[in-house]
């Protein structure tokens, strides 16, 4: 099935900013697009901002000016749905609510023809329940763009369980022709993005809840050491508080209240109280020209120790040792402790410095610093420690200055399970695994969804596979043990692609 023919007038229903979006890339692709809004007057003044965007581009040299006045030219309005007979595409961007989409495609199925596609731009509905009034609902499909629509490369492509292949198909080429990159998704809550994204939020809300650390320090932790591009509570000010928590309880909601999707008490307090973020003036954080931004918890300076012991190999944070060794200090190695269990540094103190496990922080068999898991240890320009309570302020000065020493900020956070970034990064494998295990998406799309959608730095199955999968499974075991609600119990896509793994 190829894509649309560029001939085929495309329709936009629903004007507010995605709809404009979704409108101004079919123009750029070179389709004649007409717009549509129930509410008088808005499709008009949405053809003019797409045309003053046009403009914009032309004024920066992305748009040769030939092609905007082409495009202009392709661009009409229509005062009723009748208006929208001989499209090829309708792309519906209309208020979330189930029964006004399905009363707009109601009426659509009386004017359009019968080789026309049907797409809804949903992001929290259910593309099989849109369908499900249709009497034609196998030419219905997600086409779910992000917003800014022209900037994002990503679409998420919907089968409903009514959808046929041809639809879906012909769908995904026309998304991929207007120059997207579409991934093709099975109709579950949340879609590829915002089903697997969770984690990303709600171990940095649990963190806070815990008091584990501050907004600013966990931001940072997770941009400076977990290299993801924005922290989580400056995401989500950014989002928008409402629109997040909607989200993630619209998803918690339609997994029948799924532990492992359970919202925040936290965020919905902020939502109460108003604080929405940046559009509010306040969220997480104070926004305005005098608002003072919170800095990040990070240790004074300290002394780092002349040797250390590697007992072992330390597997995934295997570089700090070239990264010790690298920063003038002695290692001394002891490699009667092999086996497939991660070993640890020894400090001068004796304190055992270890890459941080799922179990309980305070249960080691000798007083230990736990750093947390990084992207990169070498790029990385924060570490995150917590020490458990036999360790004295001498261990623990000997372990900031060891990572002080390497070029690293260092921030000491409260103690528990998993600490931050180990704990997130484990849980967004594990969402993958189990999206991939449910027939959602392939490993392939869920990771170019998650790089594209949210701009991970890495995708989450590809992450996996370098952390190897059975420490992320055993990881998340042992973090259960410690909260055994099922949020952290590992699913079974993870455990079967571990045990597979693990067994060549």
């Amino acid at each position: 099935m190829t894509a649309l023919d560029l001939s085929s007038p495309v329709a936009v229903v629903g004007t507010g900013t995605m709809g404009q979006g979704i409108a101004q890339v079919a123009l750029v692709a070179g389709h004649p697009v007409r717009l549509y809004d129930a509410a008088p007057g808005l499709a008009k003044k949405a053809a003019e901002a797409i045309t003053a965007r046009l403009d914009r581009l032309v004024a920066k040299g992305r748009l040769d000016a030939d092609a905007r006045d082409a495009a202009v030219g392709r661009l009409r309005t229509v005062d009723t749905t009748a208006g929208l007979d001989g499209c090829g595409l309708v792309v519906e961007a209309v208020l979330e609510r189930l029964d006004v989409k399905q009363r707009l495609f109601q009426e659509l199925e009386e004017v359009v023809s019968e080789d026309c596609l049907l797409a809804t731009n949903t992001s929290s509905l259910s593309v099989t329940a849109i369908a499900g009034a249709l009497s034609r609902p196998g030419r219905f499909v997600g086409l779910h763009f992000f917003n800014p629509a022209p900037l994002l490369p990503l679409v998420e492509v919907v089968s409903g369980a009514a959808t046929d292949e041809a639809a879906a198909t012909r769908a995904y080429a026309t998304a991929q022709a207007w120059g997207k990159t579409p991934v093709r998704c099975a109709d579950t809550p949340g879609f590829v993005v915002n089903r697997v994204a969770r984690p990303f939020y709600a171990e940095a809300l649990r963190a806070y809840e815990e008091r584990v650390a501050d907004p600013a320090t966990i931001d940072a932790v997770l941009r400076e050491c977990g290299g993801f591009a924005m922290g989580p509570f400056e995401l989500t000010d950014l989002i928008g508080q409402d629109v997040n928590e909607a989200v993630t309880r619209s998803v918690w909601e339609s997994f029948f209240q799924d532990p492992k999707f359970t919202p925040s008490l936290a965020q919905r307090r902020l939502v109460q109280a108003g604080h929405l973020g940046r559009k509010t003036g306040q969220g997480w954080y104070a926004y305005g020209d005098d608002a003072p931004r919170p800095a990040p918890h990070t240790a004074g300076p300290a002394d780092a120790p002349e040797a250390v012991t590697v007992h072992g190999e330390l597997f995934q944070a295997a570089a700090l040792v070239g990264l010790i060794e690298g920063a003038g200090i002695r290692v001394d190695r002891d490699d009667t402790q092999g086996g497939p269990y991660p070993g640890w540094i020894e400090l001068p103190s004796g304190t055992r410095l270890s890459l941080v496990g799922g179990g309980s922080p305070h249960a080691a068999a000798v007083p230990t610093v736990e750093f947390d898991l990084a992207l990169d240890y070498a790029a990385a320009t924060r570490i995150a420690l917590a020490r458990d309570v036999r360790v004295g302020d001498q261990g623990l000065s000997e372990a900031v200055g060891l990572f002080q020493a390497l070029g690293k900020e260092v921030s000491v956070v409260r103690a528990t399970p998993g600490l931050i970034v180990a704990r997130t990064v484990a849980m967004l494998v594990d969402f993958a695994h189990d999206a991939v295990a449910r027939g959602v998406a392939t490993t392939d799309d869920v990771d170019t969804a998650m790089r594209l959608g949210v701009n991970y730095p890495r995708g989450p199955m590809t992450w996996g596979t370098a952390l190897g999968l059975p420490w992320v499974a055993e990881f998340l075991d042992a973090v259960h043990g410690e909260y055994p609600t099922g949020r952290y119990a590992p699913s079974q896509g993870l455990r079967h692609a571990a045990a597979r793994e693990e067994n060549g």
